[in-house]
């Protein structure tokens, strides 16, 4: 039976709580979030601390009373209990608080603490621990056995923590459930959901199975990309949807859409009634992320509504053969039509009459380009002319910078053309064409463009101007000529293309 507490006891007491009062002040000192935590601490220490004096002032004289030797050892586990979680407290969220210590370890620390203060007070009151653990040790197994799920959740917090896999406040998603860590407790994390509810994950299953942590790359916090599909028909060019939808994402103002890195619009797949487009942005709050989709997807939609963008409606068209020719003929008259009128806005073939024009567009076929395409490569050989008929070319040339890379000479604008030196002369190509946003070309092979000049022997001349221009004009952008120069050099260089075209082509 332990005895009544002497003297050097309570005196023992009170200097383990006066120095806990000490730590606890300086705990609030250097944070003063720890100010309510610490100050219940030191109303469980001044508890105990009545309580043991109390029972040496008033208690009975029989120091192996059985009420008073419980009072005083609750008295002493409350002073305990104060002692550790202030020294824990003023360690870990006090001098070291940067250092981001996982709060499961000081609960684990503080566990272990308590069992070793039971197991001195055991001895004190002459226990014998030898004989308790040995007689306990099959016990011991079957509890450690029965409790191995429960042990292994708790290690897997305490690793979870101590590698910094999931912190509070990060958005994972494990399986099907996505949603922000509220807690990491000792048997599973708390996780919540943008749908109201709190799933409790067990921490083994998450140190097992794979775990996504969202908008974070490494330890650095990140905007979460996000992916918006919606589909287009046919009819709409990919390149001018894909400009549509980013220009106006670019203009719009949406909450909780990051500036950078700027939204993205993709094409994904061709499906059965359209084409499939994403939006890619970076939502910068998860906790709005259905609403922010609705909202980026509302104003793509209200952009390509806006230029008459036509919807995927699911139809089905059945054609006969009759009505397939038809529609073929139809088409053709119709880019036949459009062809002619590009080449009429071209000075040089304003001079043909309207069936030499239409004879021209029937040799021509449609060439499309998208933004970065090379449409001819300097050196190749010239098989074709080009009719720019929609957007912008770059005209670069190799080999004049001396770190290797390619020089614009020039930027070229629908309608005109472009491949006509080549064709001309028999040289391969004299420069690079780069398309320039969406563009849309006719070509004219050399076996049609061969047939025109020899119906209309008098282009040659008109060609060998514009051939003798562009090539002073593109040699006073190598060599920084003035005007002057540029224009000696056209006309100098005309006669002899001439003389080289009619030779060519066996013109006469």
């Amino acid at each position: 039976m332990l005895p009544m507490p002497a003297p050097a006891t309570l005196a023992d007491a009170t200097l383990y709580a006066a120095a806990a009062l000490a730590l606890a002040l300086a705990a609030i000192w250097i944070a003063r979030p720890l100010r309510r935590a610490m100050l219940a601490m030191i109303v469980v220490l001044l508890v105990g601390l009545a309580m043991l004096a109390g029972l040496e002032r008033f208690g009975p004289d029989d120091r192996f009373d059985p009420v008073a030797i419980a009072v005083r050892e609750f008295a002493l586990v409350l002073i305990a209990l104060g002692v550790l979680r202030v020294a824990l407290i003023f360690v870990f969220q006090g001098l070291l608080v940067r250092a981001r210590i996982p709060r499961i370890l000081t609960d684990v620390l503080f566990a272990l603490a308590l069992v070793a203060y039971a197991l001195y007070r055991m001895r004190v009151g002459g226990v014998n621990l030898a004989g308790i653990i040995t007689t306990s040790a099959v016990i011991t197994g079957v509890i450690v056995f029965s409790l191995q799920e429960t042990l292994g959740n708790l290690w897997g917090g305490i690793a979870l923590q101590l590698d910094n896999t999931c912190r509070l406040g990060d958005w994972i998603r494990v399986d099907a459930i996505t949603g922000q860590i509220v807690g990491i407790r000792w048997r599973c994390v708390a996780v919540a959901t943008n749908d109201g509810e709190t799933v409790m994950i067990p921490n083994a299953q998450l140190i097992k199975n794979k775990v996504t942590v969202l908008a974070r790359r490494g330890d650095q916090r990140t905007a979460w990309r996000r992916h918006v599909p919606f589909r287009v028909a046919y009819s709409a060019p990919p390149p001018r949807v894909i400009a549509i939808v980013e220009e106006a994402l670019a203009r719009a103002e949406i909450p909780h859409v990051a500036r950078t890195p700027v939204p993205l619009c993709v094409t994904e797949a061709t499906e059965d009634h359209g084409i499939r487009f994403a939006v890619l942005y970076w939502l910068d709050d998860l906790l709005q992320d259905v609403q922010t989709d609705a909202r980026v997807l509302a104003h793509a939609l209200a952009a390509l509504a806006r230029q008459d963008i036509e919807w995927p409606l699911p139809r089905r068209v059945v054609l006969t053969p009759s009505a397939m020719t038809e529609q073929r003929a139809a088409a053709a008259a119709q880019s036949a039509g459009e062809r002619s009128n590009v080449l009429a806005r071209i000075g040089l073939f304003a001079a043909f009459t309207d069936r030499e024009r239409g004879a021209l567009a029937a040799r021509l076929t449609d060439a499309s380009y998208v933004d970065g395409d090379v449409i001819s490569q300097q050196g190749d050989p010239s098989d074709s002319l080009f009719v720019l008929a929609r957007g912008r070319v770059k005209v670069l040339r190799d080999g004049h910078d001396p770190r290797g890379a390619r020089r614009q000479l020039g930027v070229l604008e629908a309608p005109t053309y472009f491949g006509e030196m080549g064709l001309l002369t028999g040289q391969p190509r004299t420069a690079t064409i780069v398309a320039q946003g969406d563009v849309l070309c006719y070509r004219l092979s050399s076996a049609a463009f061969d047939s025109v000049l020899k119906a209309r022997p008098e282009l040659a001349d008109a060609l060998s101007n514009v051939v003798a221009t562009r090539n002073a004009e593109n040699d006073a952008t190598l060599r920084a000529l003035d005007q002057e120069a540029r224009a000696r050099h056209a006309s100098s260089a005309a006669a002899e293309l001439v003389r080289r075209i009619r030779s060519f082509f066996d013109l006469g």
